[in-house]
């Protein structure tokens, strides 16, 4: 399938969408084919690409960092562990139940990190972002935020949804304090939803922005970028 490059600044927006500092503009119907399709987003700060097997390498080389996985299920210590990765995130696209980026910082065109679009259902217009990583020199910077803002606002502008969900481990502070802080509202904590690969049981907490909230949303990414 073709990707479709859609550009965060600079250019014409396409129908429905919102460059920073512009009027939020809802698209209006449900484009369920176009939720499947590869798509590239491109910020001033982050490329996001389709993933495929050839950033294995890339991947391997910023995502083995034994702190990067300590609040997910998977275990990520080694090329292999991430070429299992990545044959599990293209094994659930092809079932039409994910859709996989790389992150790439587009200053010096070098893969960071990675994140999805996942529990995908699209006849309910609803879609979880999520299994998000990046390499430790890029936390904390421009690269997450405006990742978060390219997925949320092609979730909403484009494809049409009605709500997205955000998850992540009850205990992980920091990553509730994050999705909190974007106007992400907790709706509950599924207990022993997951079974970790050090054998921990997690408990889950469910967070999420329906369209109605995205225009706050949006300004409130935007706010925090350079």
């Amino acid at each position: 399938m073709r990707g479709i490059l859609l550009r965060a600044a600079g250019g014409n927006a396409p129908e429905g969408l919102v460059h920073p500092g512009g009027r939020f503009r809802a698209r209006s119907g449900y484009d369920a084919a176009a939720m499947l399709e590869p798509v590239t987003l491109e910020g001033r700060y982050v490329r996001l690409e389709p993933l495929t097997i050839d950033h294995v390498d890339a991947l391997a080389d910023v995502g083995c960092e034994p702190s990067l996985w300590t609040w997910v299920p998977a275990k990520v210590a080694s090329r292999d562990d991430m070429r299992r990765y990545v044959d599990v995130a293209l094994a659930d696209q092809a079932r039409g139940m994910a859709l996989p980026f790389v992150q790439v910082e587009r200053a010096g065109a070098t893969v960071v990190g990675s994140t999805r679009y996942g529990n995908i259902a699209m006849e309910h217009r609803r879609v979880e972002v999520g299994w998000t990583w990046i390499g430790v020199p890029w936390q904390r910077t421009a690269v997450n935020t405006e990742a978060k803002w390219l997925l949320l606002r092609h979730a909403f502008e484009t494809l049409g949804c009605e709500r997205v969900e955000l998850k992540t481990d009850v205990l992980n502070a920091r990553s509730r304090a994050a999705i909190e802080r974007i106007g992400g509202v907790e709706e509950g904590i599924l207990r022993h939803h997951m079974l970790t690969a050090s054998g921990r049981w997690r408990d889950t907490v469910y967070y999420s922005i329906l369209h109605g909230e995205w225009p706050a949303v949006s300004a409130r990414l935007l706010a925090r970028l350079p």
